[in-house]
């Protein structure tokens, strides 16, 4: 609803130039009804329009009937609200934006959705669709995939959650889209009984990226991962069932596995030794499986000798510690990022860490009451190369925030969370010591530590320093939060204020505008 494109034109005249009697204007004719945007060329139009914001973009786009259809011919990302009355509504939305190439549907769950007859109309319309996104479509079924897919051949990326769509659905997809590339399954409803097999199609070669989220029987998945050798990123989150076996067969063959995130899982050493086969693999993520312990660590340790990031939460139940960190601090020089969550760590492995990864540039300690002021001193000495520093949850204290003054001498954010030994007479002291460094500080218990990443349950690849304002920032003993009124809110009730998603990940900001906000209309 709601998705018709609106036909309603503002008058022009804010943008009518009229004369006003001034010595510089008198010998000069102006035009009173002249329209000097009009100079403007299409191009130049579109691209201004790229840079606005979804608000601002579809306001200017009523301003006049050329900027309507200058917008409507430029847009390439469009998100709609995917009811089952927007079926009527289709072929004037997309009369207009016949341009777009990335297309988000999303339904909530106390409507129908739109159906296999709206989507079809869709992939009529846009041929040259490159993404499509799919969320909370439960009207879609296995044939309306299956007529998206033959009109739509040129896609390289697809994502669906809570669709009601089955294994059959996906076939199709793998069948007709040879230039598939991503593929991301969230809570796909009819997947639970087994009976059929996911396949890769014609999308064998192409496909590169593998997400698969909260699905009961996830191994049905299981050809598509074996015969799919390109595959260079696989996300296993939150699936039920035995995985170990999924990874011995996709281990066995895959050369270009890069990236791995096994989140939540029932996977073990023996898991973690066959994915250790690729050797590939650069980042690895091991959040939250209870059965992987340190021989898992060191198999991949001695096999994936090109490792740059690793995030382990070992959820605070001790199976994974120094052993198998030494074993990566030995094998795995060029280790870049390191995020250690629930993880009983000491002085010998983070000694070894500082001492052989000399390239380390981020670092994250959290929930480990093992990590103390000589740990942190023997970082502060040894990481010459480290950049970004989150402690949370730790037992160190103002001892610890004075060898970082003295060390670590590219040092540039710090991240110092729920640690009682700290006052912020230290942290004071140490941006008054190193004047560019950006510090995020506070003093409050915690409550309990999550390193699984968003809703959608992956971490992103690192730990964030959220910094408020422009320059050095100090948040005393108090919540170090945003600003504002959210901030004073989360303050003043103290109840979710520790309570953190993601209590730390490395964040890369971007900055981009325009068609990169959720255009919805």
């Amino acid at each position: 609803m709601g998705q018709s494109s609106s036909t309603t034109s503002y008058p022009t005249s804010q943008f009518l130039i009229s004369p006003e009697p001034s010595d510089f204007t008198d010998g000069i004719k102006i035009d009173p009804l002249r329209d000097y945007t009009d100079g403007i060329p299409d191009e130049c139009l579109a691209c201004i329009f790229q840079l606005l914001n979804a608000t601002d973009r579809k306001s200017s786009s009523l301003v006049c009937k050329r900027w309507f259809r200058v917008d409507g011919q430029s847009r390439r990302r469009l998100s709609l609200n995917a009811q089952s009355e927007i079926i009527s509504h289709v072929p004037s939305i997309f009369a207009r934006f016949d341009s777009v190439a990335k297309l988000s549907l999303r339904c909530d769950r106390k409507s129908l959705s739109l159906n296999d007859d709206a989507l079809l109309m869709i992939s009529i319309r846009c041929e040259s669709l490159t993404r499509l996104k799919l969320r909370g479509c439960r009207e879609v079924t296995e044939v309306g995939m299956d007529n998206f897919a033959k009109n739509c051949k040129n896609l390289t990326k697809f994502s669906c959650g809570s669709c009601n769509f089955g294994a059959m659905g996906i076939n199709m997809l793998l069948k007709h889209c040879i230039k598939l590339e991503e593929l991301t399954i969230k809570r796909l409803r009819n997947v639970n009984n087994g009976d059929d097999l996911v396949v890769p199609g014609a999308a064998a070669l192409s496909l590169k990226s593998i997400c698969l989220k909260e699905l009961v029987n996830g191994q049905c998945f299981e050809p598509l991962l074996v015969e799919c050798k390109m595959i260079k990123t696989l996300k296993v989150i939150r699936c039920v069932g035995d995985w170990d076996s999924v990874l011995v067969k996709l281990g066995s063959g895959n050369r270009f596995l890069s990236e791995v995130h096994l989140e939540r899982l029932q996977v073990s050493d023996i898991g973690l030794g066959a994915i250790s086969k690729c050797v590939n693999i650069d980042s690895l993520h091991i959040v939250k499986n209870p059965e992987c312990t340190n021989l898992g660590l060191v198999s991949v340790a001695e096999n994936c000798r090109k490792l740059r990031k690793l995030h382990i939460d070992g959820w605070k139940i001790n199976r994974i510690g120094d052993e198998g960190l030494m074993a990566v601090s030995k094998q795995c020089p060029d280790l870049q990022e390191l995020v250690l969550i629930g993880v009983h760590v000491t002085h010998f492995s983070m000694a070894a860490i500082a001492a052989n990864c000399r390239r380390l540039e981020r670092l994250a300690l959290c929930g480990s009451g093992a990590i103390g002021d000589a740990e942190i001193t023997c970082i502060a000495a040894k990481c010459v190369e480290l950049r970004k520093l989150c402690i949370k949850g730790c037992a160190i204290s103002d001892t610890a925030i004075e060898a970082l003054a003295w060390g670590c001498p590219n040092l540039v954010k710090v991240k110092v969370k729920k640690c009682k030994g700290v006052s912020s007479e230290a942290v004071n002291w140490l941006l008054r010591r190193k004047g560019s460094l950006i510090v995020s500080f506070d003093a409050i218990e915690s409550e309990g530590l999550d390193a699984s990443g968003s809703d959608a349950g992956g971490q992103e690849s690192g730990v964030g320093f959220p910094v408020t304002g422009g320059g050095n920032v100090v948040v005393g003993d108090g919540p170090s939060v945003s600003s504002g009124r959210l901030g004073l809110f989360r303050a003043r009730l103290g109840l979710f204020a520790s309570r953190n998603l993601v209590p730390c990940a490395f964040h890369r900001s971007s900055s981009n505008h325009g068609d990169n906000s959720k255009n919805n209309l």
